[in-house]
């Protein structure tokens, strides 16, 4: 007998509890496959689920690319033949599997999960998530792929516009389109514009929060209000470790 999204589900959590997060993605895709299958939605466990597993799979990756990248630059100005190859053939290998993984997230997202999803907090979910692996290709210069960002996280804040300013997911998408404003297209202003808008939105409406909602709202504002002293402060343009939302 096939099994189960739950039998999915609870693969993913014991192999996120053993740091084996290959597969939990593997779990969690098929998560997606057995839930689609049987036109259900994911329930907001299962949508965590999904972020927490490709998060860390492609987030060791694109520090690999990074640390890659540079050590590539170093050898070529150094006048390193050899080890100028060696970096860029191995940055190669990490940009495929960087690659693979994002588009398989996104395909997922674009063929299956906003086709099951019906509530608004969900749609703008996806559509963030699918912003973020558009932007994480962006990052290693795959061609077109800022705009399929740009487009994804226009959409989203087109539709979270109809959830509350405190919404966690509204905030932490915010966090991340400024984040793409700022390294990806270089549009510090707009950058800081949406932080900036989107913190002051949510700081009178707190009061109002339960105290978990509380919790994951003021989480989310205090990495934008980072990011933006960061920006603020860094006037010459130095590249720093910015802070986005999973």
């Amino acid at each position: 007998m096939a099994d189960s999204s739950a039998d999915y589900v609870f693969k993913a959590q014991i192999a996120e509890e053993a740091e084996r997060f290959d597969d939990m993605v593997d779990a969690v895709t098929e998560m997606v496959n057995a839930k689609h299958s049987d036109s259900k939605e994911l329930a907001v466990e299962e949508r965590n689920l999904l972020s927490v597993a490709y998060k860390n799979v492609v987030g060791v990756r694109r520090s690999a690319w990074r640390v890659l990248a540079k050590k590539k630059d170093e050898a070529a100005a150094a006048g390193l033949a050899t080890e100028e190859s060696v970096a860029t053939e191995y940055m190669k290998k990490v940009e495929k599997e960087l690659i693979d993984l994002c588009n398989k997230l996104i395909n997922l997202v674009e063929e299956k999960l906003l086709t099951m999803s019906s509530a608004k907090d969900a749609s703008v979910f996806y559509l963030k998530m699918q912003g973020d692996y558009h932007r994480y290709l962006a990052e290693i210069h795959v061609k077109g792929e800022k705009e399929e960002a740009q487009k994804s996280y226009e959409k989203a804040t087109k539709d979270a516009a109809e959830l509350p300013s405190t919404n966690s997911i509204r905030l932490g998408l915010a966090l991340n389109y400024s984040v793409f404003q700022y390294e990806i297209l270089s549009m510090k202003d707009e950058a800081c514009d949406i932080a900036k808008t989107a913190f002051d939105e949510a700081i009178g409406e707190l009061d109002s929060l339960e105290q978990e909602d509380y919790k994951d709202a003021t989480l989310i504002m205090q990495l934008i209000r980072d990011n933006l002293t960061l920006w603020t402060n860094n006037k010459g343009g130095e590249q720093e470790d910015y802070k986005d939302a999973t």
